[in-house]
Parts: C-alpha cells; structure tokens; sequence
C-alpha cells in the first residue's frame, strides 16, 4: 500500500515525522513516500523522500504558496492513504478527502492553546485568532478518515468530535541510545535539547547557571527570535555555556550521554501544561536525573519514576537549587538517572507507540474507515 506524509513546515530529520511514523511504517511493509520542502530527494531508510525549493520565508507565504506546492506533488504521487503534520495542511487535506483518498491528520500540538503563546501573534489577537482556530480545526477534524495526536490530552479534546482518535506520544527510540558511558566519566553538566525561546525558560537557566559557576551548560538546538542569542550571549552565565547549535540524532545523543542532568523547565503555558516534550523521556533514557517544571503531570511522571526534581520554571533560584542538590550526592543521582531509564524501557517508548500506528494503517488497508 503506498501512504505519502506531508509537511510543508517541518525538517527532513523530523523525530516524529521521519524517524519514527515513517521508518516504522517502511519496516512493516508500507511503501513510503514523503513530501518535504528544501532538502535534496532521495531514498533513506525505506522512505522515498520528495523535495522541492521554497524560497517562502515567512510565515504568511509559507501557508499560502508552500503548502500549494507539496499537494500538487501530493497528487503526482497519487497514494492511498495521506498523513499531514502541519495545521496549514488541513484545506488540502479535505481535498484529499474529497478525491477519495484516507486522510490522517496528525495533531502534534493542541494549536489553539499554543496560539496564546506565539510571540509573534500581537497579545490582543490572540484568544479571538485561537477561538476562531478552534473551530475550523474542529470541523475539519469531523471529517478525516482518522486523527493521530501526540498527547492523551488532545485525544479528549477530539475523540467526542471523531470517535477515530487514538494518542501516539513522542517517546524515544530505545535503538538511538542503548550503550551509556560510566556515571563517572560525565562532565558535570546540565544539558538542554530542542527549540530555544523565552517561554521554555532559556532566560532562567542561563541565569541559573550563574548561581551554580561550577557547572557548565550544554545547548543543542535553534533560537526563536534568532536575536535571542544576542541577549542570552550578554547574561552572567554565558561563559560556561556550550552552545552546540542544530545537531543531528547521533550527534544529540552524545551530549545527553557527556551530561549528568537533563533540564525541561518550560513556562506554564497552556499548551505545556499537558504536554508530554520528547526531550524529558530521551533524558530519562540516557540516564540523566531530570529537573523539570512542576506541572502536576509532570510531577506525577518523576515521582512516580524516582527520576529526578520539579521546580517552578520561573525561578532561576529554584532552578539553581535543584542542580546543586543534584550534584551533591553523585549515588543518589545515578540512581534517578538508573530509575528513569527503566521507566522508559518499560513504559515511555516508541516500540509501543509504534503498534498503535501500525495498527491503524492496517485497519485501513483492509476496512477503508475504521
């Protein structure tokens, strides 16, 4: 059966996208196309890849010529089954469906939520441009042939709107990180992987970094504004930090195994709040205690594993405490970073997720609409 991913937003070594829903769906037997912008074609790891240019830089061009570009190569490839990752897909999505063609629409935010936290929406606009979201994104959602979400949080919001909704979380492939070094030989660092910005507490834990000058910072990942560098570059702390910039998979998994701490402390924003961020689990599985904001859920998660601290996010004292607390006693920190591994091999991983997926490609295949 040949299925065709779409995105006209993300990158070609996306996680999830990629690595995960389209390399898993090539091993059982799919035959694999996606269509993404700015890269070069090509075939990796079973999974045909169509690239274009898009010279659409902003934001607004983007949604309006970029998208346009990867339906009509959608079209060319002429697949059964259609699965798209960007919320500006959803008017070609329909016209997917409209041609007949099963359309998966894969909710990897709850969008209306995370629109109350865009930087670049002006304050004033945005609960009116989130409501007026909600509803489009609701009533598009009626009709796909199947919803896959990142979190069971946004599984509530829509399994009463389509009962064909199911949970794949973002949790890591065990594959990427089997061999850990010795506690021993970790620099004494905190590291952090993924998006830059105010509202995932860079400013913090920077500053944090200053009370503790003992200890280095590790950061993989691309700044949002790009001029948040420039400020973050001036803030007491910055000398110890260690900027590595976007990294690939292999190189990630290096830093998280040369740290002793992986940090998350996001804002309590409301589309963080119920949020399950890969970056929490992928240190967990690199046997790292996690410092992470002490949502309740998340709380409960680090708890319940033994795995690390909560503190609140906006505290870079807080924050400052918790990695001195860490650092103090070396066997009681092995012992979280032993503790949240296990709870990854166990429970938190992608070869779980991965059933689910397939799962649903093959009702599909054989039923049509599940």
């Amino acid at each position: 059966m040949k299925v065709c991913h779409l995105t006209s937003a993300h990158h070609d070594g996306d996680i999830r996208i990629f690595h995960k829903e389209c390399v898993s769906l090539s091993k059982n037997g799919f035959d694999v196309h996606l269509i993404v912008p700015n890269t070069l074609s090509r075939i990796e790891k079973g999974v045909n890849i169509h690239s274009f240019v898009s010279k659409n830089t902003s934001r607004l061009n983007r949604m309006l010529k970029t998208t346009r570009t990867v339906y009509q190569l959608a079209l060319k490839i002429d697949a059964e089954i259609y699965h798209f990752h960007d919320p500006e897909l959803i008017p070609f999505g329909l016209k997917l469906l409209k041609r007949g063609k099963k359309v998966i629409y894969d909710a990897h935010e709850d969008v209306p939520r995370q629109i109350l936290g865009k930087h670049w929406i002006p304050y004033f606009l945005r609960k009116k441009i989130a409501s007026v979201f909600e509803w489009y994104e609701n009533r598009a959602a009626k009709r796909f042939t199947f919803l896959v979400v990142s979190t069971p949080t946004i599984r509530k919001r829509f399994i009463h709107i389509n009962p064909n909704t199911v949970a794949i979380c973002n949790y890591p492939i065990l594959e990427e990180n089997t061999l850990l070094p010795l506690w021993q030989s970790r620099s004494n660092s905190v590291c952090y992987v993924g998006g830059i910005t105010i509202i995932r507490g860079i400013r913090e834990l920077v500053e944090a970094i200053s009370i503790e000058p003992k200890v280095s910072l590790n950061i993989a990942g691309t700044y949002s504004p790009a001029s948040l560098k420039d400020e973050l570059m001036n803030m007491p702390g910055w000398e110890t930090v260690n900027d590595f910039g976007y990294l690939s998979r292999d190189k990630i998994i290096e830093v998280l195994n040369n740290s002793k701490i992986g940090i998350v402390t996001l804002y309590p924003q409301a589309n963080y709040l119920e949020s399950l961020p890969i970056k929490m689990f992928e240190y967990m599985l690199a046997g790292m205690p996690v410092i992470a904001s002490n949502f309740p859920l998340w709380n409960d998660i680090i708890k319940f594993a033994d795995c690390g601290i909560t503190v609140d996010p906006q505290s870079p004292k807080e924050i400052a405490a918790a990695i001195q607390i860490v650092l103090s006693n070396d066997d009681r920190a092995k012992q979280m970073g032993e503790n949240g591994r296990k709870a990854v091999i166990e429970k938190y991983n992608w070869a779980i997720e991965e059933e689910k997926l397939v799962l649903i490609y093959r009702q599909l295949k054989n039923e049509g609409k599940v």
